[in-house]
C-alpha cells in the first residue's frame, strides 16, 4: 500500500469530518443487528479494498452504540417513561373537574389530533437519525440546533423536583411498615392535667398534619427557609442513589430494571381496583366519576386542558422519546409502537382513575358516615330539651354512629319545624358533596387516599403497595428524564457514560437541597408551574417545524418508506403539516396568556401560632376576655369561632424575587434556541464547515458539499447531489477503519442492494493503524 501524504495525514490527525460509526448511524444496515458493515475505499491505484468496520469503531477501540435486548424492553421503557404520577393523581382530578366522562372525548380527540401524531414524529427521528436530541436537530437543521439544548435544560429542571416527589414516597414508605399507620389519628399532647390533642391536627385532620408536620415540617411561606429537613434530605440522597445505580450502564441497566418498575404499578392498581370494589361505597365514587356533564364539553378551558394533559402525559418534547428510540434497530416499526404506547399510556389513566374514584367513594362514605353522627348528636341535644314530644319510630338514636342514610333523612324531615333548627349548624352529609372536593398533585396522594387507606383492613400492606408503586411510576419517568439529558451530551462531547451519570445526578443532589427545606414544598410547585409548560410547548412547535418545513415533510416521508418499508398513512402529513401546528400554537398562546393574567401565586400552609395554653383553655369550652370558646362538636359553636383556629392551605402571591425566578426559569429554559440561531446566523459557528467538510445524507450516499480551501483532492468524497438536497449532520471525530484480512477488492453488493452500507468513499490512501 502506499503511504500516506503529510497533507492526508495532518487532515486526518487535526479532524476528520464524519466518523464510520456517525456514518453506520444514519443509514440502513445490511443485516438485521447492524451491529458489523462493510465501507468500500478506493486506494490510489484504482483498488477497490473492502474494510470491515464495526459500529463503535475498529478492533473495540470504541464501544458500539448499546441496543435493546428485546422489543419488550424497549416498548417499555417508552411506557415507563410515559406513564408517570401525572396519570395517578393528575388525571382524575382532571376529569372528575371537567365533566367526568365527557372528560374522555376531548382527550381522546387531542390524543389522534396532537399526541399520537407527535409521538411518532420523535420515535421516527431519534430511530432514524441515531442520536440524542443534540445530534437529532443539528442534523436536521443546525440553525435549530437549540432545540435539543433546550430539552436538556427543561429535562434537567424537572429531573430536580421530579425525583424530590420519588423522596417522599420514599418516605411514605419507610414509615408504612406500621399498625396502626402513623397519620391514623391525631397525635396527643400529655401534660401533667389532662392530655390534648396537638391543636394543629385537631384544626385539620391527621393525614393533613402528618404530610405538612411530620413529613415536610413545613414553613408559612416560601421566604422562611427554616433549614433543612434531615428525613428528606436523606431520602432525597437515597433517590439519586437509585437513579445513578440504574443509569450508570445506560440502557444496559436501565432496559433491565424497567421489567419491574413499568410492569408492578398495573399489578398494583389492578390489586387496588379488586379491593376498592369490595368495599362500601366504591361503585358511588365510579358512577359520580362517569356521569358525564356534557355541557361542560363547550367551554376552551375544558379542551386546553386536555390537551395540556396529552401533552405532558406522553413524555414530548423531553428528548427522552427521542433517546430511547435512538438505540433501536433502524428497520424498527416506530408507527406501531407510536399508537400502542399511546393507548396504554390513555387505558392506565383511565384504570388510575377507576382506581381512585373506587377508593375516593368508600373514602366519602365514611366520611358520611362520620358526618351523620356529628349531625344526629346535636339533633338528640335538641330533642332533650325540646319542650315538645316528638315522635320518631324505627330510628335508634342511642349509637349516632349507626343512623342509616334514610333514617337520618327522615329525622331531619321530622324536626325541621322545631325553632332552634336553623341553630344548629348542620353540615350537609351527602357523598356527592364530598366526591366534588376536587384534590390533584400530593394533596390526593399524601392525604387523600393516605386518610382512605388507614380504612382499610390491614392497611400497612396496602399503604406499602400504594407507595412502592408511586416509587416506581417515578422511577420509570426519572429513567426516560436523565436519559433525555444523558444521550445528547454523550453524543455530541463523547464522553464517558459512567462519569457524566454520576456528574449529573451529584450535581442534581446539590441542587435539589433547595427542595428539602422546610419552605422546599412551595420551590417544588414553583418548577412545576413555571419551568415546563412555555418552554417545552415552544420546543415541541419547533420540532414540528423542522420536520415539516425546514427538512421537508415530503423528504421525511421518503425516508419513513425507506426506514419502515411502506408509506405511512397521508393522515400525518397533513396533521404535521398543518393542523398539528396550529393546535399547538393555539395551546401556547392560551397557556401564556393564563400565566399572564394569574399572578404567580402558590398554596401556602397557614398554621395559626396558637399557644398550648390557649389551645388547652379553648378544648376545655372556657371563656377567654369574656368570649366563650366552644370544643369542636360542641352544640352552639359557631363556625366564625372555628374558623379563628383553623390551620389551612391560603393561595398566596409570590414575593418580587419569586417572580424573578419564574421568569428566570422559563428565559433560561428557551434560551439556547434564539443562542444557537444567531451563532449559526451570523456565522459566529460555522454552519456549513466542521473539520474539512460537512457531508450530508441523501438515499444512502454521502453527497460533496464545498471542500476547504487547500483540501487536496486525494481525500475528497465522491460527486454526488447539489447540498442543498439534503441537511448537514452532527459532525464526528474520527475515522475508524478494520483492514481486510485478505486485501483482495470486494464489490459485492450488500442484501439492500447498495455497496456495503451505500457509503462511497474515493482516494482515502490507507495510512497506519496506529494513526488511526
Amino acid at each position: 500500500m502506499p503511504k500516506n501524504s503529510k497533507a492526508v495525514k495532518k487532515e486526518l490527525d487535526d479532524d476528520v469530518t464524519e466518523s464510520v460509526k456517525d456514518l453506520l448511524s444514519n443509514e440502513d444496515a445490511c443485516d438485521d443487528s447492524f451491529k458489523k458493515t462493510s465501507l468500500i475505499v478506493d486506494n490510489h491505484e484504482g483498488e477497490g479494498k473492502e474494510c470491515d468496520v464495526e459500529e463503535g469503531g475498529s478492533d473495540g477501540e470504541e464501544e458500539e452504540r448499546p441496543a435493546w435486548n428485546s422489543k419488550l424492553q424497549y416498548i417499555l421503557a417508552q411506557v415507563g417513561f410515559s406513564v408517570g404520577l401525572g396519570n395517578v393523581w393528575r388525571f382524575p382530578y382532571l376529569c372528575q373537574k371537567n365533566g367526568g366522562g365527557a372528560y374522555l372525548v376531548p382527550y381522546l380527540i387531542l390524543l389522534v389530533l396532537i399526541g399520537i401524531p407527535l409521538f411518532f414524529l420523535e420515535l421516527a427521528v431519534g430511530q432514524r437519525i441515531r442520536r440524542g436530541s443534540i445530534g437529532v436537530w443539528n442534523y436536521i437543521s443546525p440553525r435549530l440546533g437549540g432545540i435539543g439544548f433546550a430539552s436538556c435544560v427543561v429535562c434537567f429542571f424537572v429531573a430536580l423536583y421530579y425525583n424530590v416527589i420519588i423522596s417522599w414516597s420514599l418516605f411514605y414508605f419507610s414509615q408504612s411498615f406500621q399498625q396502626p399507620l402513623p397519620w391514623h389519628e391525631c397525635p396527643l399532647v400529655k401534660n401533667t392535667t389532662s392530655p390534648y390533642v396537638v391543636p394543629e391536627c385537631e384544626k385539620s385532620s391527621a393525614t393533613t398534619y402528618y404530610w405538612y408536620r411530620q413529613a415536610l415540617d413545613i414553613s408559612n411561606s416560601i421566604s422562611e427557609g427554616g433549614g433543612l429537613n434531615w428525613k428528606m434530605t436523606v431520602c432525597l440522597l437515597a433517590a439519586w442513589s437509585m437513579v445513578c445505580l440504574a443509569m450508570i450502564k445506560g440502557i444496559q441497566s436501565s432496559g433491565k430494571v424497567m421489567y419491574f418498575s413499568s410492569l408492578f404499578p398495573y399489578v398494583v392498581l389492578i390489586c387496588f381496583l379488586v379491593r376498592a370494589l369490595l368495599l362500601k361505597g366504591s361503585i358511588d365514587g365510579i358512577r359520580h366519576m362517569f356521569t358525564p356533564k356534557l355541557e361542560i364539553m363547550l367551554e376552551a378551558k375544558v379542551w386546553r386542558e386536555a390537551a395540556t394533559q396529552v401533552f405532558f402525559a406522553l413524555g414530548l418534547g423531553f428528548g427522552g422519546v427521542i433517546a430511547f428510540s435512538s438505540y433501536n434497530k433502524r428497520d424498527n416499526n416506530c408507527h406501531f409502537d407510536a399508537v400502542l404506547v399511546s393507548l396504554i399510556n390513555f387505558f392506565t389513566s383511565v384504570l388510575a382513575t377507576l382506581v381512585v374514584f373506587a377508593v375516593l367513594g368508600f373514602k366519602a362514605n365514611i366520611m358520611q358516615s362520620k358526618c351523620i353522627g356529628l349531625n344526629t348528636n346535636k339533633i338528640v341535644a335538641l330533642l332533650e330539651n325540646s319542650t315538645e314530644t316528638l315522635t320518631i319510630h324505627h330510628i335508634n338514636l342511642t349509637q349516632s354512629s349507626q343512623v342509616s342514610v334514610e333514617d337520618y333523612s327522615k329525622l331531619l324531615a321530622i324536626i325541621k319545624g322545631e325553632n332552634k333548627f336553623a341553630d344548629l349548624g348542620l353540615e350537609s352529609c351527602t357523598i356527592e358533596e364530598e366526591l366534588n372536593k376536587a384534590v390533584q398533585g400530593t394533596g390526593l396522594a399524601f392525604i387523600a387516599f393516605t386518610e382512605a387507606m388507614t380504612h382499610f383492613p390491614a392497611s400497612p400492606f396496602w399503604s406499602v403497595m400504594f407507595f412502592l408503586m408511586l416509587v416506581n411510576l417515578g422511577l420509570g419517568s426519572m429513567f426516560g428524564t436523565i436519559e433525555g439529558i444523558l444521550t445528547p451530551l454523550i453524543d455530541t462531547f463523547k464522553v464517558r457514560k459512567e462519569f457524566l451519570t454520576v456528574g449529573c445526578c451529584v450535581l442534581a443532589f446539590s441542587i435539589g437541597l433547595l427542595f428539602v427545606q422546610r419552605s422546599g414544598n412551595y420551590f417544588v410547585a414553583m418548577f412545576d408551574d413555571y419551568s415546563a409548560t412555555l418552554p417545552l410547548l415552544l420546543v415541541v412547535i419547533l420540532e414540528n417545524v423542522a420536520i415539516a418545513w425546514f427538512y421537508g415533510i415530503d423528504k421525511f416521508f421518503e425516508d419513513l418508506k425507506d426506514m419502515l418499508g411502506f408509506t405511512p398513512y397521508r393522515f400525518y402529513y397533513y396533521m404535521w403539516k398543518y393542523i398539528t401546528p396550529i393546535l399547538l400554537l393555539a395551546l401556547l398562546c392560551s397557556s401564556f396568556i393564563q400565566l399572564t393574567m394569574t399572578p404567580p401565586s402558590y398554596s401556602a400552609w397557614i398554621q395559626e401560632e396558637v399557644s398550648p395554653r390557649l389551645w388547652l383553655i379553648y378544648a376545655l369550652g372556657a371563656e377567654i376576655n369574656g368570649v366563650e370558646v366552644l370544643t369542636l362538636g360542641k352544640p352552639g359553636t359557631t363556625k366564625k369561632q372555628i374558623e379563628r383556629f383553623q390551620a389551612k392551605e391560603q393561595t398566596v402571591n409570590f414575593p418580587t424575587w419569586g417572580i424573578v425566578v419564574c421568569i428566570s426559569l422559563v428565559v433560561m429554559a428557551i434560551l439556547p434556541v434564539p443562542v444557537v440561531f444567531g451563532l449559526r446566523y451570523f456565522n459566529i459557528i460555522d454552519e456549513k464547515t466542521s473539520g474539512l467538510s460537512t457531508v450530508s445524507y441523501k438515499k444512502g450516499r454521502i453527497i460533496k458539499e464545498t471542500a476547504q480551501p487547500g483540501e487536496d483532492d486525494d481525500t475528497s468524497l465522491i460527486q454526488g447531489k447539489s447540498p442543498s438536497e439534503a441537511p448537514s449532520p452532527m459532525p464526528g471525530n474520527s475515522i475508524y477503519r478494520k483492514p481486510s484480512s485478505n486485501g483482495a477488492p470486494d464489490v459485492n453488493t450488500a442484501p439492500n442492494g447498495r455497496y456495503g452500507i451505500g457509503y462511497l468513499m474515493a482516494d482515502v490512501p490507507d495510512m497506519p493503524e496506529s494513526d488511526l
